[in-house]
Parts: structure tokens; C-alpha cells; sequence
């Protein structure tokens, strides 16, 4: 018989009193980033100036103390025996590459050609349809360590997954987006790319291990002492997190208060595709019976975005001002309350899955 997890009793819940109210703490975070974006534009004009690569710096900066206390955890001699357990490596790929970017343009086309037919001009609608191709064949890099270390996901497998992700989107992500959109010229661009990977992943990575050993000799070579330690970094990463939120919606208050309706017709798709692509990753893990702590991130990971790269694409082929552009920028506004109900999902769900 496979052994389960037994229910949790109340003080050993995954998330602590701050995290539980996350939802509502966003809620604060979205309406402040909007009151900031329309009260002090040229200031948040500035921070949106301090970008390379299409990638925001500022962010770039809170989203590396997300992930960081993630990395902290990440054990490296865990890593080599991650090829015993490959299931949920398997899910994560062929639910992003092989699922995600088609179920994605199939729900484009069936609202913009069809549902809203009628509502806007067919050329508008192609501009949409774009964005959202770009944005489904783009899986998440840097966001899904958050997600991963909410539902107490096994840090050093969600490394591998991502690390492999990252590879295969290196030279998988321009042809699918050629594909699905009719085109041979998409530009990728690889600064951006690269840029993230290297600041999302290698260096978050580097400084967690370094850390780690620290806390570790500091202790006496007791490991638990790891877990002390990002627990008390744990209320700095959601706070990363909220400051994350203010600031993504201070970027885009204008279009958001501007254009309500289309930004929510935008949305609707966005949301099915991202409960749908869940249940699939997450079913499939069940059927498997995959640990929690690896078939929650292996879903996430299918789930989020890399909404970086997806605007920059966006913007480079059809240019900032685009619908494009508009309809990736909406993937980003809707992304952290999705996930946040997704993480709630996975949490109350845990005791359904065998044991680690």
C-alpha cells in the first residue's frame, strides 16, 4: 500500500499566519501599485528606466530576494540522485513544450476569432492572438521558486527542473512561436534570455550555496540549521514578493485603468489556460504518484510564465504600443493572484499524495 501523509496539524501548516493572508496582502500591493503609478508617473518612470535587456533591474533585484532563501535549501549532493525519480521531470517538459504553447494559441483563436468576434477589428484580434502565443510558449524561470518554496517543494528538484526548462527554451522557444505564428523571422532576444538566466538562476544559486555551507560550518556541520535560517528569511521573501506586485502594476496603471473591459477580455483566456495547464500537470502527478513536494513545482512550473522574455518578444516584433505587447503585459498582471490560488490548491491538497 502507498503510504500517504497524514493531515498536518495546525502548526506544522505550510504557510504561517503572514502567508496564509498572502492573497489579501497582494490585494493592498495591487491597489498601491496603481495608486502609484497614476499619482507619481515620472517617478515610476524613472524605475521602469532601469532596464537592460528588456529586463527591469529593480524587479530583477526583488525577485532574487524571493528565490534566494530557496537557494539557501538547495542541496547539492540531493542533485545527482534526481535521475532515480524522473516522472516529474517528464511531466514538466512535455506539459511545456509539448502541450502548453498549442493548448494556448487554440484558446487565442477560439476567443479573439470566434467568442469575441464582432467586439473589436479582426486586425486587433491578430495582435492578441500574437501576444498570447508568445506568452504561452514562454514557461516561467524565476517566479516558480517562490511558488515551489509556498507549497515546501523539494528546492534542489526544482533547480534541475528549471535548469533543464531553461536549456530547452534556449533553442525550442523561437521555432514554436514561428510556428504557431505563421512567420520565419522571430527575432529572440538573447540578452534577455541570457541576462535572466544568469540573474534568476546562476547567481541566486552561487550566493545560496555559499551561504549555505557558511550556516553549515557555523553549526558545527548540522544541516538543520539550514532550516533555521530561511525561515527567518522566509517574511523578507514575501515582502520581495508584495514590493514585486507594486511595482508591476505601477508600470501598467495607465493601461490598466485606461482599458478595463479589453484588459479583462484579455485575461479570460489567460486564466482558463493557466487552471487548465495546472490540473493536467498536477492529475498527471497524481496518477504517477509523485511526491508533493515534486509534483506541486512540476505543475507551477507549466502554470507561471517568463513574462520577461515574452514582453521583450513581443515588443521587438510588433512593437511597444502593440496588442501584442498589451496582451503579455495582462499575462503579467493576472499571473500572481492565479498562482496564488493555484499554491492554496496544491497546499490543501498535500495530504492526497504519497509521502516524500
Amino acid at each position: 500500500m502507498t503510504q500517504t501523509i497524514a493531515d498536518p496539524a495546525p502548526a506544522a501548516s505550510p504557510l504561517g499566519t503572514f502567508e496564509r493572508f498572502l492573497s489579501l496582502w497582494v490585494l493592498l500591493a495591487i491597489l498601491a501599485g496603481l495608486a502609484l503609478g497614476l499619482g507619481a508617473p515620472d517617478a515610476v518612470g524613472v524605475l521602469a528606466g532601469l532596464e537592460y535587456g528588456s529586463v527591469n533591474l529593480v524587479v530583477a533585484v526583488l525577485i532574487w530576494a524571493m528565490i534566494y532563501p530557496m537557494m539557501v535549501g538547495v542541496d547539492f549532493s540531493s542533485i545527482k540522485n534526481i535521475g532515480r525519480k524522473p516522472k516529474g521531470l517528464v511531466i514538466t517538459l512535455v506539459v511545456n513544450w509539448l502541450v502548453k504553447p498549442f493548448t494556448m494559441a487554440a484558446l487565442a483563436v477560439l476567443f479573439f476569432d470566434y467568442i469575441y468576434a464582432g467586439l473589436m477589428s479582426e486586425g486587433d484580434a491578430d495582435q492578441y492572438i500574437a501576444g498570447l502565443i508568445i506568452l504561452g510558449a514562454a514557461p516561467c524561470t524565476a517566479m516558480v521558486f517562490v511558488w515551489s518554496q509556498l507549497t515546501r517543494g523539494d528546492p534542489a528538484y526544482t533547480l534541475v527542473q528549471v535548469s533543464v526548462n531553461d536549456l530547452i527554451m534556449i533553442v525550442a522557444f523561437a521555432p514554436i512561436v514561428a510556428l504557431l505564428l505563421g512567420v520565419t523571422d522571430i527575432v529572440v532576444p538573447w540578452d534577455t534570455l541570457l541576462l535572466s538566466v544568469v540573474l534568476y538562476v546562476v547567481v541566486p544559486l552561487a550566493a545560496g550555496a555559499l551561504t549555505r555551507q557558511r550556516v553549515i560550518s557555523r553549526h558545527g556541520g548540522e544541516t538543520a540549521s539550514v532550516d533555521t535560517f530561511t525561515e527567518r528569511l522566509k517574511p523578507w521573501s514575501i515582502i520581495g514578493l508584495l514590493a514585486t506586485v507594486v511595482l508591476l502594476f505601477a508600470f501598467q496603471a495607465e493601461t490598466i485603468v485606461s482599458n478595463p473591459l479589453l484588459i479583462g477580455l484579455i485575461a479570460i483566456p489567460i486564466i482558463i489556460q493557466s487552471y487548465g495547464i495546472f490540473a493536467v500537470a498536477y492529475a498527471w502527478a497524481f496518477a504517477w504518484r509523485i511526491p508533493h513536494n515534486i509534483a506541486a513545482p512540476c505543475a507551477m512550473i507549466g502554470t507561471s510564465n517568463f513574462f520577461e522574455l515574452a514582453v521583450a518578444v513581443a515588443i521587438g516584433l510588433f512593437g511597444l504600443t502593440s496588442g501584442a505587447a498589451l496582451a503579455t503585459v495582462v499575462g503579467v498582471l493576472v499571473e500572481v493572484p492565479v498562482m496564488l490560488s493555484l499554491v492554496a490548491i496544491a497546499n490543501q491538497t498535500r495530504n492526497r499524495f504519497p509521502a516524500s
